[in-house]
């Protein structure tokens, strides 16, 4: 699957700007199941981005606008290629592959995505309000798929109820929220089960006869350690597997290592729109 995906984010200011320091992370990934065939970012007022890995292997682009302005816009046009198959509802957990789970060695190498953050702290209650619903599974795998399950059937996807601060012991009582929201209360429920798991930033396309739900910015789901296979990603907010239809950005702990845009200006307050089209481009 090829794919074409436009991203704008505007900036206007309440007041003008005289001076602003930005960092973005919109350039998709390339690895052994996605390849990033174009990029290029375009930035009003015009500056020269420089480009820089981040701990978690995220490319970073820093841009400085020195003039006064009142609008900064962000473009980036990226065109990738998809080719991943349905894999970890067919896997069986095998004796070696508990062993390796169960090993110091690899609880020690993914200790990163085995503790909390700020982001993906629940209370004990709120596991446990969970286990008590979907069993405790030994089986890693099959207990990551019964969260997300769980996460689909008894959440509803709905804008404006949270925000991008709003933490997993936050948003769980209120059964609702986003992608965002979703993906942090299973990165929570996962790590206290001693599983590693990630955050993933990125795009999704839906199409016209779709029933997938998360389009219309940049979509996040989870990445789980499959011992001695690798990352397997999981979509919460539609129950699936994370194949073809999802195109990788960036990983992390959680929300806040792959915040699309961040910065710094002197000025006032500031309102943002953001628009993401993603296009078929090869079947």
């Amino acid at each position: 699957m090829k794919y074409r995906i436009e991203h704008i984010n505007e900036f206007h200011y309440e007041t003008p700007v005289d001076q602003s320091m930005n960092h973005i992370r919109l350039k998709p990934r390339t690895d052994e199941c996605q390849r990033l065939l174009s990029y290029r970012s375009e930035i009003n007022p015009s500056s020269l981005t420089k480009e820089h890995g981040d701990l978690w292997g995220n490319t970073v682009e820093t841009f400085f606008i020195p003039e006064v302005h009142e609008h900064l816009e962000v473009k980036t046009t990226s065109v990738v290629s998809i080719q991943r198959s349905p894999f970890i509802r067919m896997m069986q957990y095998s004796p070696e592959m508990r062993n390796i789970y169960h090993s110091d060695l690899f609880r020690k190498h993914y200790l990163a995505y085995l503790n909390d953050t700020p982001y993906t702290y629940m209370f004990r209650d709120q596991i446990d309000e969970v286990v008590r619903e979907i069993g405790d599974n030994l089986n890693p795998v099959q207990f990551s798929l019964d969260v997300m399950r769980y996460i689909h059937d008894r959440f509803t996807y709905q804008g404006n109820v949270t925000t991008v601060n709003t933490k997993a012991h936050e948003a769980f009582p209120m059964k609702t929220g986003v992608c965002q929201d979703f993906t942090h209360i299973m990165l929570g429920i996962l790590r206290a089960h001693l599983i590693p798991a990630r955050y993933v930033s990125g795009y999704l396309y839906v199409g016209e006869d779709s029933a997938l739900i998360g389009d219309s910015a940049t979509h996040a789901w989870v990445e789980v350690m499959v011992p001695g296979i690798g990352w397997c990603g999981l979509d919460p907010t539609n129950n699936v597997e994370a194949l073809e239809n999802h195109i990788r950005v960036g990983t992390g702990r959680d929300y806040s290592d792959l915040s699309p845009l961040q910065g710094v200006y002197r000025g006032g307050k500031h309102s943002l729109t953001v628009k993401v089209k993603c296009t078929l481009l090869d079947s």
